[in-house]
């Protein structure tokens, strides 16, 4: 906590208590009103209990790239309250605060409200539930289609003056109403794929919780790992581009190219360089094979712009192979135990099942773990198709239309571009297009104005660490999101006395189990994925499955944000990766070269000094 909360111990200060730190006044101005606590609605924010969603907003919000927080929470809002209805709370909601996202599980107004939805979200809920594998099927049409569909949207050019074909095919519509015909296309198509995204996304999440409460109240003291293992072993699509990689690793050592591709330095030139001999150049093809659709993975959350897809940039996925080679060469297993997560979990649901009294308990346990099983593979694979695949497609297109608004000469290069929130966009393109088909000035100088005071906001925003959470302190916590989070009550006390004397032992929660010690490296951006060497503990404010090739190198993984739930959770168990997440101060608390224990049986963190070897 911040000084701030000195005047009274143990509370979260109110939103708008909260400073803006020095240098950034104004910041709310990069944003539209309804995404900011205000003095409007002060009453009512400060009432609820938000939270900061570290997990898939880690990094200070760029003006434009607010536009996915607002897709996917006007969504997954609507899902809950109005689509679905489902109990466990009233709705959610999101504010901005300092650059930061913060979110709320809205409660329930009377406990009579969760009792009148039960029966509308059995109906409706049972029906998804009932044929999940043909709307899954469905569903994976839906959003292939709709990224075929951005993919095919045309960024135009302004040309000096338009093709003949134009005039002599009698089209009567100019390139500067294409593009902006093309950018409202391509926010529509953002706008639904998030329509898509959790179609199904939060009936599978309270699939495995309705799984989770029977296997509680069945078998009192059960585990999370426990719980966690009951469900584990199953196939995703967000493993196929790891195992591409180590394909081309293993593939590498067999045409006798693993040197070169192990000491290659720009993959670029590497591609080239390789392609002029037979083994080579059949490494190459087989890498062209897998970029398309497996590297389309986001270095990050696939939510940011920053964040560049490894078709982009092959830095990080070209790394991870010749990590992969260097374990092949040493005899190492570079798979997944897939097989014996597999064993592990047959086994402990025969023994669990066992214990039940009745053949009626046992029906009830076997049709619950197995729509649990059912809806486990959406959990990640709608990650990969939309959060990657889909994103990498859209954040490239909207980087062809910012070149349009350089070219335009509004601004100075791509990156300004994102400096402007989507409404402004709007603006901008406009103004690009007015000026152009009126051959008349621009507002460039009030463009490059705005972006240049925003550029030093960010900068300083990102030095705030953010409170993690703001408004009322909850007696109880019950929504989907919390949960996803793993944000419980004694979160929520650890976070209340993180100004207290801390010791040594950080308390999380313990998301894969095993006990490893090693040297720390902490990663505060997906840019310094790349630090990470074989063996160390990454220390992080929250993990992507996009960093999964960064799992097979180091020994375990300690998050600031996450939970039994989250996909950093789901992946550390699937490898066998010891995992302590949501311990809320990691990052700040430990430091590159540190000596830790991870306990993820526990869920504990223990700080052992410094690395002398490091």
């Amino acid at each position: 906590m911040t000084a701030l909360n000195t005047v009274a111990k143990y509370r979260f200060p109110a939103p708008l208590e909260v400073p803006a730190p020095a240098g950034a006044e104004g910041w709310q101005d990069m944003y539209s009103p309804y995404l900011l606590f205000s003095e409007e609605n002060a009453v009512w924010e400060s009432s609820q209990f938000w939270y900061w969603d570290g997990m898939h907003r880690p990094d200070v919000e760029y003006p434009f790239d607010t536009i996915v927080h607002e897709a996917y929470m006007m969504s997954v809002a609507a899902v809950v309250s109005r689509l679905f209805s489902i109990p466990g709370a009233k709705s959610a909601a999101s504010r901005v605060l300092n650059g930061r996202l913060y979110l709320a599980d809205i409660p329930f107004d009377d406990p009579g409200q969760e009792e009148r939805r039960i029966e509308g979200f059995m109906r409706r809920g049972g029906h998804y539930f009932e044929n999940w594998p043909e709307l899954s099927e469905r569903w994976v049409a839906k959003v292939e289609t709709l990224t075929d569909e951005l993919t095919a949207i045309e960024v135009p050019t302004l040309p000096e003056l338009e093709d003949e074909e134009v005039v002599f095919a009698g089209r009567g519509v100019n390139s500067g109403h294409r593009l902006l015909d093309g950018w409202a296309r391509t926010l529509q198509n953002l706008f639904l794929v998030y329509q898509y995204h959790f179609e199904m996304l939060v009936l599978a999440y309270v699939a495995q919780m309705t799984f989770q409460d029977l296997a509680r109240d069945s078998f009192p003291g059960i585990t999370e790992q426990t719980l966690a293992k009951l469900v584990a072993g199953v196939e995703l699509r967000q493993f196929q581009p790891d195992e591409e990689l180590k394909r081309l690793a293993r593939l590498a050592l067999d045409l006798g190219v693993a040197d070169r591709v192990r000491t290659a330095g720009d993959p670029g030139v590497a591609v080239v360089e390789l392609g002029q001999d037979r083994a080579g150049a059949e490494w190459v093809a087989a890498l062209d094979r897998a970029k398309d659709p497996w590297f389309h993975v986001s270095t990050g959350t696939g939510l940011f712009h920053t964040e560049r897809a490894w078709i982009d940039d092959m830095s990080v996925p070209w790394a991870a192979i010749a990590g992969y080679i260097n374990r092949l060469e040493r005899g190492e297993r570079i798979d997944r135990p897939h097989d014996e997560l597999l064993a592990e979990r047959d086994r402990l649901t025969s023994e669990y099942r066992e214990l039940l009294p009745s053949d009626e308990h046992r029906a009830a346990f076997d049709q619950s773990i197995a729509l649990s099983r059912t809806v486990a593979p959406h959990l990640q694979d709608h990650n990969y198709l939309i959060e990657h695949r889909h994103h990498t497609i859209f954040w490239n297109k909207i980087r062809q239309f910012a070149d349009r608004v350089v070219t335009a000469g509004l601004l100075d290069e791509q990156e300004d571009f994102f400096y402007l929130n989507r409404w402004e966009v709007g603006q901008v393109l406009f103004d690009a297009v007015n000026a152009w088909a009126q051959a008349s000035p621009g507002l460039g100088r009030r463009w490059r104005s705005t972006v240049r005071r925003r550029r030093e906001i960010v900068e300083t925003l990102r030095d705030w660490i953010p409170e993690p959470a703001v408004g009322a302190t909850p007696t109880a916590l019950g929504g989907l999101l919390t949960a996803q989070f793993g944000i419980t009550m004694d979160t929520v006390e650890t976070w209340l006395h993180a100004d207290d004397d801390e010791g040594d032992e950080l308390q999380g929660v313990g998301a894969s189990p095993g006990v490893v010690e090693g040297p720390a490296r902490v990663v505060l951006r997906p840019t310094e994925i790349e630090e990470v060497q074989d063996g160390e503990i990454l220390v992080c404010p929250a993990t992507a499955p996009a960093w999964a090739p960064v799992f097979g190198r180091v020994r375990g993984i300690v998050s600031d944000v996450g939970g039994m739930m989250s996909h950093a959770a789901i992946l550390c168990r699937e490898y066998g990766l010891p995992a302590v997440l949501g311990t809320g101060s990691g990052t700040r608390r430990i430091a590159t070269g540190d000596l830790v224990r991870v306990d993820g049986d526990r869920g504990t963190v223990q700080l052992l000094g410094q690395d002398q070897a490091a």
